[in-house]
């Protein structure tokens, strides 16, 4: 008994190992045809090696290998291709197995009894399988559903306050510059015109991340290459992001630096969520570095503040859609760092996060890129315009 024993624990090792091997087969769509010809030549498969063998093994093992193979078609198909493996399996087993052999005879009670446990246990399994991979599917579809409900409610009520906010704004500051447009100076005019711009441009920021969020999920992100000043472009970003007059953002070109060949609309979208999330999500008193580099063809951009960081337990969470770190408000409406991600990815890059020693969170940058200096451009669009 010993040795059965060892080859039922080998059984359930090579279930579970198969198991995981295979489960990206299990969703897929497989005909009804050719799942009775895949089972089918499954056993066949089975049959054939444990021929070649059963002198060695003895055809009691041979049992556990068929049986093994009834399992591998449960975890694939349909219930009535796998009833019919099963029902084949036994078959074979005692025709060419179990003495006498080339007959259907049973001549041992002991084999008989091995072979009506055998095949109620393949028709069980069978059964007990398919039920089970029913189960899960539709537990999974489930959860994937409340899923996609939770992360649209996340939406409409970020979106909720964020779009209502602005909105708001820019129609009070008009309301206000129109009913009493006669007794406000100047300078007060130019404030509520200021506020009217900064929700415009939050406004606009949100409908800019909605878009890119929809083109991730479509797959449709194209990216176009062409060269482009990488210390100019974060230049721009920290214009743009940077309105008080504190000068948060620092940043020190580096003058050998010059030219990335580089799609320059998804690297600014990048750079421009990082460092408005910085600004959104740091002390006013915090300082906001980046640097610029490259090495080993690849672009190298480091975007650092020294404030308190990210919770360890997050940090591998910040890139997903919608996610918000525990604590924060209520603004915001957590895609900027899941497009961050997917921007980069599109242009075959990577980005990490990691807590600075002494505090402060540490986002990195590498893209892959072609990298020239100033006058090799020159000189190559020269020559272009002298071949014309």
């Amino acid at each position: 008994m010993k040795p059965v024993w060892t080859l039922k624990a080998i059984y359930q090792v090579l279930i579970n190992f198969i198991g995981k091997k295979l489960k990206a087969f299990l969703n897929k769509q497989i005909s009804r045809p050719k799942q009775y010809s895949i089972g089918i030549s499954l056993i066949l498969l089975a049959s054939i090696a444990s021929y070649l063998s059963h002198n060695v093994i003895g055809y009691r093992a041979v049992a556990l290998i068929l049986l093994l193979a009834v399992s591998i078609s449960a975890m694939l198909f349909d219930i009535l291709p796998v009833l019919v493996c099963a029902l084949l399996s036994a078959l074979i087993l005692n025709y060419f197995f179990i003495p006498p052999t080339l007959t259907l005879k049973i001549q041992s009670a002991e084999d008989l009894l091995m072979f009506l446990m055998y095949f109620i246990i393949a028709m069980i399994n069978a059964v007990l399988t398919v039920k089970i991979r029913q189960f899960e599917s539709k537990k999974r579809d489930e959860e994937e559903k409340e899923k996609t409900i939770e992360l649209y409610n996340t939406l409409l009520n970020s979106l909720s306050h964020e779009l209502r906010t602005p909105i708001s704004t820019i129609i009070g500051a008009i309301d206000t510059i129109v009913d009493n447009e006669e007794r406000l100076s100047r300078n007060n005019i130019r404030e509520l015109y200021t506020e009217i711009e900064i929700a415009g441009d939050r406004l606009n920021r949100q409908v800019e991340n909605l878009l890119n969020m929809s083109r991730l999920d479509a797959g449709t992100l194209q990216p176009t290459f062409d060269w482009f000043d990488i210390n100019e472009l974060i230049f721009k970003v920290i214009n743009q992001t940077n309105t008080t007059d504190e000068n948060r953002v620092v940043f020190q070109p580096d003058d050998n630096l010059s030219l990335v060949y580089i799609d320059g609309g998804f690297l600014e979208t990048i750079l421009h969520n990082l460092v408005h999330n910085a600004l959104e999500h740091t002390p006013k008193s915090c300082t906001i570095g980046i640097d610029a580099g490259y090495v080993n063809e690849r672009l190298i951009i480091d975007i650092a503040d020294n404030g308190a960081g990210f919770p360890v337990g997050e940090i591998d969470l910040v890139f997903d859609k919608f996610y918000k770190l525990n604590g924060t408000g209520t603004g915001g409406t957590g895609l900027g760092l899941s497009i961050v991600k997917g921007f980069t990815e599109a242009l075959n890059g990577k980005i990490t996060l990691r807590n600075k020693k002494l505090g402060g969170a540490h986002f990195k940058i590498e893209i892959p890129a072609e990298f020239s200096s100033l006058e090799l451009i020159e000189n190559e669009q020269g020559r272009n315009i002298d071949n014309r």
